[in-house]
């Protein structure tokens, strides 16, 4: 709750506003049993014709009525406004906080994680803010202001309340302190289906080319029976107190109505004082049940507060440190000193060695090839030279500086890059090219005519206006790769880093793409991950990966006289 309530400070001016107006409205209710209590006990049995005051008395309750709803409308939709920004705040400030994350920090949450609670558990939160600034005020006050009026109107018949209140406060505090642990649970669950569903959508082509929608649909659907269980559970662990309430005070009615009859009987209480407190009881139950349903979404509502802070109060895994620039000059430009590297897993449970002993440079402008078989490492080398994750051990060194030294947006401003499985996203050609920086439709279109792409280009209407589907879906696994590698180019970087990215492209636009690169980026350094050796085979150095080990390193002639495992390489593909 701290967390909740840290962020609502800012609105606390218009916060006080509103609770003031619930707290007029609410209170105002209060007036109708009276009036009717004094209708029946003092206007209706007075002599002489009462019409006239009948009808003022019935005007009067008519018009507390408008005015408490009136109160209570004005009071809800501020609530909800306020609610509302906050939650926006929250989102935006989780959404900048998961940009921010490490590679590991990431891995530790977990993609479906970090979407669930940027989601359920960011509207639980939301739910839980809006209602504490209505219900919170109206519950309550129904609840202790009733049992005021009511100790007022008839302290014997009070008496019944201050028995069974303390019964029903009990029932709700120990059944709501099991709902927070169980919706934890939940939460985790769903984190689970947002995880196979995101996997199915993502590679829906994949289900459906091998005949997987059987198969994913089971798994989907045990998810989901999982999901429905725990939520079940929660929810009728939960929902207990309601029930119980309503007994409880149902009895205590029961045993007021009775009593009453008989003081009424007896001439000690008048019939409209019953009437009233009949009525001011069910404002008490309305209060009780409007307290149930604030620990029930306080039990849900912390549970996610909890994860949402848990993401938003992590904190700095990748910190700047300022070295001494002087002793840094004389490194190289790009190098590996003595790297090792493991991945960390959630419960800081250590992987083998992902990468061991990786030691290169690299010059300015010159041109770097690394190669080998899947899972050996190749692109864990680009995550930590942009600094994605920390070496464990050893330098990543750029521009003669340790990595560390630089403020992560001053590093990777230097690169240019195309990962491998990279986005297309759901806007035009110049945006997705652009992303946000200061690139021109002049600057666009030359990097997409040295991307080789202005062929396809240049044949939509609209040019670079033209719209991508989300993910690329309306272009070509090629026209895809081309147009990501005119974004990498767009900005002319320092480092331009090609992860596997012609690997959708024949071998003569991959060529012209390759010479087109050593003409107008001679001062740039290149890093090319490649599977096939035409690739990188021109390239000034080329290193061979294999589990996470340099095993080659130098020019292609060099590599086929003195590596084996590149030989391999080459004897299989170009022979």
């Amino acid at each position: 709750m701290r967390f909740i309530f840290s962020h609502m400070k800012k609105y606390r001016g218009r916060i006080v506003v509103q609770l003031i107006i619930k707290f007029i409205g609410t209170t105002a209710e209060f007036m109708i049993p009276y009036v009717l209590e004094y209708m029946l006990d003092v206007v209706a049995p007075a002599e002489g014709n009462n019409i006239v005051r009948m009808i003022i008395c019935g005007l009067l309750m008519i018009g507390i009525a408008v005015f408490v709803r009136a109160m209570n409308i004005i009071a809800n939709r501020k609530a909800v406004r306020i609610a509302s920004e906050c939650i926006y705040n929250i989102r935006d400030e989780l959404f900048r906080k998961t940009m921010d994350l490490s590679g590991s920090q990431v891995d530790k949450y977990g993609l479906p994680s970090l979407t669930s609670r940027m989601t359920s558990d960011s509207y639980n939160v939301q739910n839980f803010m809006r209602m504490i600034q209505t219900m919170g005020v109206r519950a309550p006050i129904l609840l202790i202001g009733g049992m005021a009026v009511t100790m007022i109107m008839d302290f014997g018949l009070a008496m019944v309340l201050f028995i069974l209140v303390p019964l029903i406060i009990a029932s709700v505090i120990i059944i709501s302190k099991k709902g927070i642990p169980l919706y934890e649970k939940v939460q985790q669950k769903m984190d689970t289906i947002v995880r196979i569903m995101r996997e199915n959508i993502t590679g829906i082509r994949v289900v459906k080319a091998l005949s997987k929608e059987n198969y994913e649909t089971a798994r989907y659907k045990n998810a989901n029976e999982e999901m429905f269980n725990s939520d079940t559970t929660a929810s009728v662990v939960m929902s207990l107190p309601g029930p119980i309430m309503t007994l409880i005070m149902n009895i205590g009615l029961t045993v007021v109505v009775v009593l009453g009859a008989y003081r009424v009987n007896g001439g000690i209480t008048q019939p409209g004082v019953i009437l009233a407190f009949l009525t001011y009881f069910n404002m008490i139950l309305m209060g009780v049940n409007g307290i149930n349903r604030i620990f029930i979404m306080t039990s849900k509502a912390n549970a996610s507060a909890g994860r949402i802070a848990s993401v938003i109060e992590e904190g700095e895994d990748l910190v700047t440190v300022y070295g001494d620039d002087g002793a840094n000059k004389k490194k190289p430009y790009i190098a590996f000193e003595k790297v090792n590297f493991r991945y960390v897993k959630q419960g800081d449970e250590a992987d083998d060695y992902e990468l061991t002993d990786i030691d290169f440079s690299l010059e300015k402008g010159t041109s770097l090839g690394i190669i080998g078989a899947t899972g050996s490492g190749k692109t864990t080398i680009i995550n930590l030279l942009m600094r994605f994750y920390d070496a464990t051990e050893g330098k990543v060194i750029v521009d003669g500086k340790d990595v560390k030294e630089y403020k992560l947006t001053e590093l990777r401003k230097k690169f240019g890059v195309v990962f491998q499985n990279d986005i297309i996203f759901a806007d035009t050609l110049q945006e997705n090219i652009a992303f946000g920086r200061d690139v021109d439709e002049k600057r666009a279109m030359e990097a997409v005519t040295e991307a080789r792409a202005a062929d396809f280009v240049n044949e939509y209407e609209d040019g670079l206006e033209h719209k991508a589907d989300i993910h690329g879906a309306n272009m070509s696994g090629g026209q895809k790769q081309r147009i990501l590698i005119a974004r990498a180019l767009a900005a002319k970087p320092e480092i331009l880093v090609l992860d596997d990215s012609s690997s959708a492209l024949d071998y003569k636009t991959d060529a012209l793409l390759r010479q087109m690169i050593r003409e107008h980026y001679n001062n740039t350094s290149t890093i090319i991950i490649a599977q096939r050796i035409s690739s990188i085979m021109n390239l000034d150095n080329i290193i061979v990966m294999d589990d996470g080990k340099i095993v080659g390193q130098g020019k292609h002639e060099e590599l086929m006289k003195n590596c084996p495992q590149y030989k391999d390489i080459y004897d299989i593909q170009m022979n």
